[in-house]
C-alpha cells in the first residue's frame, strides 16, 4: 500500500510551491489520494496507479445530499494535472463485487437497486470539485467501479489525448462534465459501458457552458455524447466537432432537457457514426412536476450515420438492456418536445442516414391516423426508445417549431411499412434538397396538426 507515501509527497510538493510527482515503471497500489494545488501527477510509461480492492480505503466528498467516492479527489484546488503515458486502473470489477459482499453482510448500507450498489458507493477514478486550471493529458484510465472521471463545477478543464477503457461494471461513464465553465475534451479515445461523454447539470443555480468536444472516437453501451439526464440548471455554448462513433447502443448525440433546465446554442459538426442504435435524440421532459425544460438553437452539420440492424453492442461485457417488445427499429432522428414546451430553432444540414428498414406492421404498428396514441411520457427517463413503436422509419418530429432540414439523404435498405418523415405539431419549418430512397413506392412525408411547412 502506497497511499500514505503518495499523499506525503503530494502534500510536500504543495507546501514547497508546486511541482511534479513522477511515477516510474511499477504498480502502485493505493486508496484515495487528495490532489493539491500546483501539483502534477506524472505517470511514465509502464507506471500503473492501482486502486485498492478494500472499499474502506476510499474517501468520499459530500456535496449537498450526494456523495462522490473516488481514487483521486480534489476540491477547491488550482493548477492540478495528471499527465504521462501511464495507467490509472481502478480494479473496478472486483472492487464492486467486494462492496456487494459487504452490503450483504450489513457492513455497508446501500439501496442496492437492480442488484447492484449505488453509483456513489462505488469509487470513480477521478472526482474534482470546484477546481480551476485542470489538465488531464495522455494517461489511460481503466476499470472504474463507477463513473470513470467527473469534473464538477470546475473552470478551465482540458482533457487531451487520453484513453478510456472502462467496461468493468455498471455506470462506467467515460467522462462527466458537471456544471463546468470552459472545458475541452480533445483527441481522445473512449470505450465505456455507460455514456461516453456526458454533460450534466446537478445544480439548478449553475450551468454547464463553453464546452468543446473535438477529434474523439467514442464507443458506448449507452449514448456516445449526452446532455443530461441530470438537467436542473442548464447547458449553453457547446461545440462538438469531428467525432467518430461506433458500436453504440443508444444515441450518437442525445440532448435531454428533462429536469426544468435549458439547453441552448449547441453546434455539432462532422460526426461519423457506424453501427449505432440511434443518431440524434432531442427531448424536452418534465420529470419534476411543473418544471418543463427548454431546448433551442441547435445546429447539426455534416452527419453520416449507419443505424445497426441488430443490437449494436452485442458481445460486450455489460451490454445495454434488451428492449421491451414488440417494437421495430426506431427512426434515427427523433425530436420530441412537449405540449406547451416546443423544441425551437433546430437546423440539420448535409445529413446522410442509412437505415436497415424491415419494419413489419404485423410485429408492431402505429398508423398515421393513430398519432395521438403515441404517449407523451413527460416524467419518464429519456431514451430514444421510450415511446416504443413510432410511425416513421427516418425522422420523427413532435412539438417543435423553426426546424430547418437541408441537403438530406435518407435511405432504407429493406421495405418498411412506415413513412420516412412524420411531423406531429410542428410549425414554421422548412425541408429542402431531400433525397429519400426506399424499396417500393409510397408517400415519404406526412404532417399532422402542423402549419407553415415548406417542402422544396
Amino acid at each position: 500500500m502506497n497511499t500514505r507515501s503518495i499523499q506525503f509527497a503530494i502534500d510536500y510538493i504543495n507546501q514547497q510551491g508546486g511541482g511534479r510527482l513522477v511515477f516510474d515503471v511499477g504498480r502502485f497500489l493505493t486508496g484515495t489520494i487528495h490532489l493539491k494545488s500546483n501539483v502534477t501527477l506524472h505517470l511514465l510509461e509502464g507506471a500503473v496507479l492501482l486502486g485498492v480492492l478494500n472499499p474502506f480505503d476510499y474517501d468520499s466528498e459530500k456535496i449537498d445530499r450526494q456523495k462522490f467516492t473516488a481514487l483521486i479527489l480534489a476540491r477547491d484546488q488550482q493548477n492540478i494535472a495528471i499527465t504521462g503515458m501511464g495507467v490509472i486502473d481502478g480494479q473496478g470489477r472486483q472492487a464492486a463485487r467486494n462492496i456487494i459482499d459487504l452490503v450483504h453482510k450489513g457492513l455497508i448500507k446501500d439501496k442496492f437497486r437492480n442488484d447492484r450498489p449505488e453509483a456513489d458507493t462505488r469509487p470513480m477514478l477521478i472526482y474534482f470539485r470546484n477546481c480551476e486550471h485542470v489538465l488531464i493529458n495522455r494517461v489511460t484510465m481503466r476499470n472504474a467501479a463507477s463513473w470513470v472521471q467527473t469534473y464538477d463545477q470546475c473552470k478551465n478543464v482540458h482533457v487531451d489525448s487520453i484513453t478510456v477503457d472502462s467496461r468493468a461494471f455498471w455506470n462506467n461513464d467515460g467522462i462527466d462534465i458537471v456544471d463546468c465553465d470552459s472545458a475541452a475534451i480533445t483527441n481522445s479515445y473512449i470505450d465505456s459501458d455507460d455514456d461516453g461523454v456526458c454533460l450534466k447539470s446537478h445544480d439548478s443555480t449553475a450551468i454547464c457552458q463553453n464546452i468543446v468536444v473535438r477529434d474523439c472516437v467514442i464507443r458506448s453501451s449507452a449514448n456516445a455524447i449526452k446532455f443530461g439526464t441530470a438537467s436542473l440548471g442548464g447547458f449553453r455554448n457547446i461545440r462538438i466537432i469531428n467525432i467518430k462513433v461506433f458500436n453504440t447502443y443508444r444515441s450518437a448525440l442525445a440532448l435531454e432537457a428533462v429536469d426544468g433546465g435549458f439547453i441552448e446554442n449547441v453546434e455539432a459538426d462532422s460526426l461519423q457514426v457506424t453501427n449505432s442504435g440511434n443518431a440524434i435524440f432531442l427531448r424536452i421532459g418534465e420529470r419534476i412536476t411543473g418544471k418543463k425544460g427548454r431546448l433551442e438553437n441547435v445546429k447539426i452539420n455534416h452527419l453520416s450515420v449507419e443505424i445497426a440492424p441488430g443490437k449494436p453492442d452485442s458481445g460486450f461485457e455489460y451490454e445495454g438492456p434488451i428492449e421491451d417488445m414488440p417494437r421495430n427499429i426506431s427512426p434515427p432522428v427523433i425530436i420530441a418536445g412537449l405540449p406547451g414546451a416546443m423544441i425551437t430553432n433546430v437546423s440539420l444540414n448535409n445529413i446522410e442516414l442509412k437505415y436497415p428498414g424491415g419494419g413489419n406492421s404485423k410485429f408492431a404498428k402505429i398508423l398515421l391516423n393513430e398519432l395521438d396514441s403515441v404517449p407523451e411520457k413527460p416524467a419518464a427517463y429519456p431514451e430514444f426508445s421510450m415511446f416504443h413503436e413510432l410511425p416513421a422509419w427516418g425522422i420523427y418530429i413532435r412539438h417543435a417549431k423553426d426546424i430547418q432540414v437541408n441537403n438530406l439523404i435518407l435511405s432504407c435498405e429493406k421495405k418498411d411499412y412506415r413513412t420516412a418523415i412524420v411531423l406531429d405539431d410542428v410549425h414554421h419549418s422548412k425541408f429542402s434538397s431531400m433525397k429519400i430512397k426506399e424499396p417500393g413506392n409510397k408517400k415519404t412525408f406526412y404532417q399532422y396538426h402542423s402549419t407553415e411547412i415548406i417542402l422544396k
